[in-house]
C-alpha cells in the first residue's frame, strides 16, 4: 500500500513512500484554500453577530422589507 517502488523521487517513511506534488497541485491547492478563506471572512462579516448571539436573526441586514408594507396595503385596497 503506497508504495511506488521506483517511480520518481519521494521520501520513505516506515516503508510509505510520500512523493512530492506536483506543481499544478501545490497552486490549484492553495488557490482553493484562499477562496475558502474568503468565503469564511465574508460569511463571519454577514452571520458573526448572530452566531455570537449580538443580534436575532430576524432583525435582518438592513431590513429590507422596509417601505413594503404600505405598497400591499394599496394594492389591497385598490382591488376592493
Amino acid at each position: 500500500m503506497g508504495g511506488g517502488h521506483g517511480h520518481g523521487n519521494g521520501t520513505t517513511y516506515k516503508g510509505m513512500t510520500l512523493h512530492q506534488p506536483k506543481r499544478w497541485h501545490s497552486i490549484t491547492g492553495k488557490g482553493m484554500c484562499a477562496i475558502m478563506w474568503f468565503w469564511i471572512l465574508y460569511r463571519a462579516k454577514q452571520d458573526g453577530p448572530v452566531v455570537l448571539g449580538w443580534r436575532h436573526p430576524w432583525e435582518g441586514h438592513g431590513d429590507h422589507s422596509h417601505g413594503h408594507e404600505h405598497e400591499h396595503e394599496h394594492e389591497h385596497e385598490a382591488s376592493h
